[in-house]
């Protein structure tokens, strides 16, 4: 409570401050309402945690309206989370039996419906197709007259990634070190070629790097954002508020996944900005926040996605919301409610929630300039320091990559290892998405290459190899 205050008193008296445009619920997070869920218990967790609303996935109508009433028992406003060009658990199966074709396409031709990327689950939808766009405006509309839902929630609105967080890649033995692969770079269904080429006159297959071409990573962005729109017009005309959970930062979700969400109809925006997928650092909850705030319209109530599950810590989550409303976001929805794993986490948490709403209520929430965060790693202390501890790790003989929710080995921080003596770090690769020094640890006498990965002018993530 101390330190929200100090944080909260320094930066108001530095920083200018600016109105909300409406006021939404201010803490969030991720609820599915599948078999091994207990509900009720998490709408009582929520509660306790002061949690202000949800995004809710459920089976069928039915269920969202046993559980908006549950929710409602417990002061909890639910939106809808909708699956969207990733199709829901329980109507994959279906799908895939009676309209394979309806499946994305990658580089080499291959059919999603039909080949595995990364995991069994990532089974998306063509976004070209009218049929698919038919099926979602549905799927919308259907939820959009369930009394008691506020809004939607768009999950799953991109293509597959075509790169993974470096960190994460180690789950699948991969190192594609910011380069797309033909098996990843998916968007080539017949549909989209052929809208294509109607437009620009040449087929991308024939570049020697898709990948990198302008026309073409904009027409599958483009495609993106109108099928977003479509499900933003469908929800606008019933009376509800949309939201969105695109990836962490708007650059870095165009590229990896071709969400061009700054472009979307859009009234709040959760970007994911999970620090554990990407530098492990809560700086990064920072970053993250600064280009989205950038780069969003002032229509759009810019909140903050964090993680309390991923691998790190659930006790650094206060430094990640601490990072983030000190960037100016508006609010926070937590992945998920079960890293608020503790009575007295939880009763922590709700201290600093409704500390936020009382000085959101005041007129006093921070917000910072609205400036860029640096892609010079060196200029971030606090991303260097965790850095330099997994050199530590990485001289004294440990892995610190392993197949884990993210691809990270969690830090012992009771473990003490030798003072690093270093060199200084040496530029030896440059492009402009990743940046590689080397230097040397004089105590050790052991040599790394460090490299830092740029996506849409910001840091998300590290390796360090020996």
């Amino acid at each position: 409570m101390k330190r929200l205050l100090v944080l909260a008193a320094v930066l108001f008296a530095a920083l200018s401050c600016r109105p909300m445009a409406e006021e939404y619920p201010m803490f969030w997070t991720w609820l599915e309402d599948i078999p091994s869920v207990d509900v009720e218990a998490a709408f009582a967790h929520m509660e306790e945690a002061g949690l202000d609303a949800v995004m809710l996935h459920a089976a069928s109508v039915e269920d969202y309206v046993k559980d908006v009433e549950l929710a409602r028992e417990h002061g909890i406003k639910v939106y809808a989370w909708v699956w969207t060009l990733n199709p829901p658990r329980q109507e994959r199966p279906q799908m895939l039996q009676e309209h394979p074709d309806w499946f994305s396409v990658n580089r080499n031709g291959e059919s999603v419906a039909e080949t595995k990327a990364y995991v069994n689950s990532y089974k998306f939808l063509c976004p070209a197709l009218p049929e698919v766009r038919e099926y979602l405006a549905k799927k919308v509309e259907e939820i959009c007259a369930i009394d008691g839902v506020e809004g939607i929630c768009l999950d799953y609105c991109r293509l597959i990634d075509c790169v993974l967080p470096i960190s994460l890649a180690y789950n699948y033995n991969l190192k594609q070190d910011t380069e797309v692969w033909p098996e990843y770079d998916y968007g080539y269904h017949p549909a989209m070629i052929e809208l294509f080429m109607k437009q620009y006159g040449y087929d991308p297959r024939e570049l020697e790097d898709p990948s990198r071409d302008a026309k073409w990573c904009a027409f599958r962005s483009a495609q993106i954002t109108e099928v977003a729109n479509l499900m933003c017009d469908v929800a606008h005309k019933a009376g509800k508020k949309v939201t969105a959970s695109p990836f962490a930062a708007a650059g870095l979700a165009n590229f990896m996944v071709f969400q061009d969400w700054p472009k979307w109809d859009l009234d709040i925006v959760h970007p994911m900005a999970y620090t554990d997928f990407y530098t492990m650092d809560p700086s990064f909850a920072r970053d993250a926040t600064l280009s989205n705030i950038n780069a969003a319209g002032p229509e759009v109530t810019v909140m903050c996605g964090v993680d309390t599950e991923l691998g790190g810590d659930p006790e650094f989550i206060f430094d990640k919301m601490d990072a983030a409303f000190g960037a100016g976001a508006k609010g926070i929805s937590l992945y998920t409610i079960e890293g608020l794993n503790s009575e007295s986490l939880r009763a922590r948490f709700k201290v600093y929630a409704d500390s936020l709403r009382t000085l959101r209520a005041e007129g006093k929430l921070p917000v910072a300039p609205g400036t860029a965060p640096s892609v010079n790693p060196f200029e971030n202390k606090s991303l260097m320091a965790v850095v330099e501890r997994n050199m530590q790790r990485v001289i004294a003989g440990e892995a610190i990559h392993e197949k884990s929710v993210n691809g990270m080995i969690p830090d012992d921080p009771s473990r003490v290892y030798p003072a690093l003596d270093l060199t200084d770090y040496t530029l030896v690769k440059e492009t402009d998405r990743l940046k590689v020094y080397e230097v040397t640890d004089r105590a050790s006498g052991k040599t790394m290459q460090v490299y830092f990965v740029l996506y849409g002018n910001l840091i998300s993530g590290w390796d360090i190899r020996i």
